[in-house]
C-alpha cells in the first residue's frame, strides 16, 4: 500500500512536462464557395432589394464579411488563376477568359495581346499544396483554367466533377447540353448523368458536393465549390422567377429587376445553405474554413431584353475596372479565428487566399503577389503589410476598353492605354466613382501613374499594341 500510495503521488509530477502544451489538432477542411459574376450589391447582406438570401445573410453573421474585397481581375478566368495560385493575372499572362485568349478581336483601335489561356503546369496550385499537407481535394462546377491537358485533375485534384474548359452551360436544366450562343457551339457539363427533367444545375452540383461530404474520411478535405450560376444563360426556376416578377410590378422603385437572375440567386442561396447544413449535420463546422466569394462584379449588360443586375452604387460592372467590375462579396468563416458578425473593411484581393492558408497551415512564403490575411481574420482592424491593389485589363469588352488601374489608400487611378488618359477617385468620398479628381491633383496623378507603370514592368505585364491600318 505505501508503493502504490507514492506512485500515486508521483503521476501529477510525471506529467507536469504535458501542462500548457498544446495537443495538435486535426488540419481544418476547407469550403471554398466560388460564384460566377455574382455582384457586391447582389446579396441582402450586402444591400439587394430584390434578392432574397437567407441562408448567406445568416452565414454573413457567423463569418467575417469584408467591404471592400476586389477579384484580381473584372472577369472570370483570370481571378480564378489567382485564386489557385496566389499569383496576378498579368505576371500570368492569364488576363482574360480561356476562349478569347489566342483571337483578341482585330477591328478596334488597339489589338489586345494574344495571353495564355491555360493555366501552365509548372505553376503549384492551392490544392497540389493541399495534397502535400495529405488532403483530399475536390473540384466541383466550373473550372474555365484550359484545355483537358490543363484540367483539374493534373493541376492538384483527386476528383473533378462538371469542370471543362467552358465558361458557363448551354443551360442550367438536365441533360445540361445543347447549342449555345450565336453561333449555336454545342456544349455540356460532364459527369452529370442520371438526373431527371426539370433538374437544375445548381442543386445537382451541391448534390455532387454532399456526397463527396459523406464520403469524407479521416483526412481533412478541401472542396472547391464552383457554382456556374449566375453566369449566363439567366435561367432561374420558373415558379420561383414567377414570384419575382409578381414583386417587381408591385414596386417600380426596386433596383434588382430581372426575375430570373433573382430566381438564380435564391438557389444559389438554397444551396449555400445545404452546404453548410451538411456540414453542421456531420459536425464537421467547427473544423471547416468556410470562404465563399465571386470572381468579378455583376453583369450589368442585357440578356434577352432585359438588365441582368445592377452592382449600386458602385459603377459599372463585369469587364471594367471601375468598382462595379472588382469589387465582390467576401465573407470567411474560420472557427477560432473569426468572430461572428464581424466586418472588415480592408481593401483585399483574390491573391491573397493561398498565402493566408499556406501561413494558417505553418507555411509562410514570400512567393505569391498576394499577402496572409491572418492577422485581418483574427482582428478586422489589424494592419496589413501592403499600401497598394493592381488591375490590368488590356482588353477590350463592353463596359470597357483596355485599361490598367491601382488603388493607394483610398484613392484609385484608372488609366485606359489607348489615348494614356487618366481618372482619379477618391473612394472613401466617392465609392460610385462619379468625380474625376485627376486634374485637380496633378501631382498625386503623376505619382499613381509612376508607381502602376513600374509595377507593370515588374511583373512582365502584356500591352496591347496600336492597330495600324
Amino acid at each position: 500500500m505505501k508503493a502504490l500510495f507514492v506512485w500515486l503521488l508521483l503521476i501529477p509530477w510525471m506529467m507536469r512536462p504535458l501542462v500548457g502544451q498544446e495537443v495538435d489538432k486535426p488540419l481544418p477542411n476547407i469550403v471554398f464557395i466560388l460564384v460566377d459574376d455574382l455582384g457586391w450589391a447582389d446579396l441582402g447582406c450586402y444591400g439587394a432589394d430584390l434578392h432574397e438570401t437567407p441562408h448567406i445573410d445568416r452565414f454573413s453573421q457567423s463569418a467575417m464579411r469584408f467591404t471592400q474585397a476586389y477579384a484580381a481581375a473584372p472577369v472570370c478566368t483570370p481571378t480564378r488563376a489567382a485564386i489557385l495560385t496566389g499569383l496576378h493575372p498579368a505576371r500570368l499572362h492569364m488576363t482574360i477568359w480561356h476562349e478569347a485568349s489566342a483571337d483578341p478581336p482585330r477591328g478596334k483601335p488597339l489589338l489586345p495581346p494574344v495571353t495564355q489561356g491555360n493555366l501552365a503546369l509548372h505553376h503549384t496550385t492551392l490544392a497540389e499544396w493541399l495534397q502535400s499537407k495529405d488532403y483530399e481535394t475536390t473540384h466541383i462546377g466550373k473550372w474555365h483554367l484550359g484545355s483537358a491537358g490543363f484540367y483539374p485533375e493534373l493541376q492538384g485534384f483527386d476528383l473533378n466533377i462538371g469542370g471543362s474548359f467552358w465558361g458557363c452551360p448551354p443551360t442550367f436544366f438536365y441533360p445540361y447540353r445543347g447549342p449555345f450562343g450565336s453561333r449555336k457551339e454545342m456544349r455540356y457539363v460532364p459527369r452529370m448523368e442520371g438526373g431527371a427533367p426539370g433538374e437544375y444545375l445548381t442543386d445537382r452540383l451541391t448534390d455532387e458536393a454532399l456526397k463527396v461530404i459523406a464520403q469524407a474520411g479521416e483526412k481533412p478535405f478541401f472542396l472547391n465549390m464552383c457554382y456556374y450560376t449566375v453566369h449566363t444563360p439567366i435561367e432561374g426556376k420558373p415558379d420561383v422567377a414567377a414570384k419575382y416578377a409578381a414583386r417587381i410590378q408591385e414596386n417600380p422603385n426596386l433596383r434588382h429587376r430581372n426575375a430570373h437572375y433573382a430566381a438564380m440567386v435564391e438557389a444559389l442561396d438554397e444551396n449555400v445553405g445545404r452546404l453548410l447544413g451538411e456540414l453542421e449535420r456531420r459536425d464537421l463546422a467547427e473544423n471547416t474554413i468556410v470562404i465563399l466569394t465571386s470572381d468579378n462584379g455583376g453583369f450589368v449588360s442585357e440578356y434577352r431584353g432585359g438588365q441582368v443586375t445592377t452592382n449600386h452604387p458602385l459603377r459599372s460592372g463585369k469587364g471594367s475596372l471601375y468598382e462595379g467590375g472588382v469589387r465582390v462579396p467576401l465573407m470567411v468563416r474560420w472557427p477560432g479565428t473569426t468572430s461572428p458578425g464581424s466586418v472588415c473593411d480592408e481593401p483585399v484581393t483574390s491573391c491573397d487566399f493561398f498565402p493566408t492558408l499556406r501561413q494558417a497551415l505553418g507555411s509562410p512564403t514570400s512567393e505569391h503577389d498576394g499577402v496572409s490575411l491572418l492577422s485581418l481574420l483574427k482582428n478586422p482592424q489589424a494592419p496589413l503589410d501592403r499600401d497598394a491593389l493592381f488591375w490590368h485589363y488590356p482588353h477590350y469588352y463592353a463596359t470597357t476598353e483596355p485599361v490598367s488601374g491601382v488603388r493607394i489608400g483610398d484613392w484609385k487611378l484608372l488609366e485606359y492605354h489607348r489615348d494614356q488618359r487618366t481618372e482619379l477617385y477618391h473612394l472613401a468620398e466617392d465609392m460610385s466613382e462619379l468625380q474625376n479628381l485627376a486634374e485637380a491633383h496633378p501631382e498625386r496623378t503623376a505619382a499613381m501613374r509612376e508607381r502602376l507603370h513600374a509595377w507593370r514592368v515588374a511583373v512582365d505585364a502584356q500591352m496591347p499594341t496600336v492597330n495600324h491600318p
